[in-house]
């Protein structure tokens, strides 16, 4: 069966967006199993430090952002359905080969090779998920979908430890493998979701018109990101015993809202949505920087934590517009790569202002670079393209 690209009307949740989001859950648990498991691995197993650890970790990662916009190129050709298949099958053989591994260049090697697969499968899925939902319910298919990822990586780390407690090593590689198998499985389930090379053919591999929008995105993701990353050493710092509280009513709120305020999302026009999600999350922050108390710390967390629900449906909506459909698979990759930059680029900004300024000035810091996000957002919005999506 083939699904036409950006098909108006019809149900949001049929079966074969339920598959996807499914093989999306079944990858990303496998890839939060890895999470504790890779340093442990490298440091007893392997007896190398901490510097190769974070060697091997930043292998896996740079490979998939520098890849991703091949990963684009290559969707918007192939298909998205082949794409995923590749992508979690390979992913599935690399962590299989995990069993073999006594040398660190060897698993180093399998990290690149992971970030390989990384940037295939979620490039591909992010793709696919445009195709499937339908054009005006774009943001509530992102907030229903996105519960894959959050689910996958909060529930995988805490497997990965159970898994090493009852069998070791090779039982978190097979059990991590096999949950890679079974997102391949899924992902064979899927529409053909065939690519337009025609359509396809005059896009560059980073567009020029996602590129504002998509700053003004990691603005936003930027400020949560550093957040998350200080959120311990600033409770301590206020006093509290930890950030654990704190932490669990962010992440709550953010799923909440997405559950809850999910066709929310496409009722106004997407770059307004965008400009109102900045703001909240630039007001979070504020309150934090601003307020040095432990109930202000918890209040500014909600604040952003709605901010955030929305900041991403909203900015997926903004940069599947602004492309005709056969180039989706290259708005995916740019909205992947901006994740990557927010998510990684926060915490070491934040890292670079609290040695001499302190964590206030750093969520101050963030605050005003969300606010200036939102203002030209904001007035963006008046001379926005004409979206190949209806908002």
């Amino acid at each position: 069966m083939t699904v036409q690209n950006g098909s108006d009307g019809g149900p949001l949740l049929t079966p074969a967006f339920i598959t996807l989001t499914l093989s999306e859950l079944a990858y990303f648990t496998a890839l939060g199993l890895m999470i504790p498991v890779v340093p442990l691995f490298a440091t007893d197993s392997l007896a190398v430090g901490s510097a190769a650890v974070g060697v091997a970790i930043g292998a896996f990662s740079i490979t998939a952002l520098l890849l991703r916009p091949l990963a684009g190129w290559v969707a918007d050709r192939w298909g998205r359905r082949r794409l995923m298949v590749a992508g979690a099958l390979l992913f599935s053989a690399v962590i299989a080969a995990h069993l073999l591994v006594t040398q660190f260049w060897v698993l180093l090697g399998l990290r690149v090779l992971l970030g390989v697969a990384e940037a295939a499968f979620f490039v591909a899925g992010v793709a696919a998920l445009a195709d499937l939902a339908p054009a005006e319910r774009l943001g509530e298919a992102l907030s229903y979908n996105s519960l894959g990822l959050y689910l996958g990586i909060t529930a995988g780390p805490a497997l990965g430890d159970w898994l090493l407690g009852i069998g070791g090593y090779p039982a978190a590689w097979v059990s991590a493998a096999a949950l890679g198998l079974l997102a391949t499985f899924m992902a064979t389930r899927l529409p053909a979701l065939p690519g337009r090379p025609g359509e396809a053919s005059g896009a560059s591999l980073l567009p020029a018109r996602l590129i504002a929008p998509g700053l003004a995105f990691v603005a936003g993701l930027a400020g949560a990101a550093g957040f998350l990353g200080f959120a311990a050493l600033y409770a301590r710092d206020l006093g509290m015993s930890g950030a654990g509280g704190v932490l669990f009513v962010y992440g709550a709120v953010v799923v909440a809202c997405r559950i809850l305020f999910a066709k929310f999302s496409d009722r106004a026009p997407a770059v307004r949505v965008s400009a109102a999600a900045l703001t909240a999350c630039a007001a979070g922050l504020a309150v934090m920087s601003l307020l040095h108390t432990p109930i202000a710390l918890i209040a500014g967390a909600v604040v952003l934590a709605v901010g955030m629900a929305f900041l991403t449906p909203a900015f997926y909506r903004v940069l599947m517009s602004r492309l005709p459909t056969g180039q989706r698979g290259t708005a995916a990759a740019t909205f992947s790569i901006m994740v990557d930059l927010g998510l990684g680029g926060g915490p070491i900004l934040f890292g670079l202002i609290v040695r001499p300024a302190g964590i206030p000035a750093a969520l101050a810091t963030g605050a005003a670079l969300a606010l200036l996000a939102a203002v030209l957002t904001a007035r963006a919005a008046a001379h926005t393209p004409r979206p190949h999506l209806p908002e």
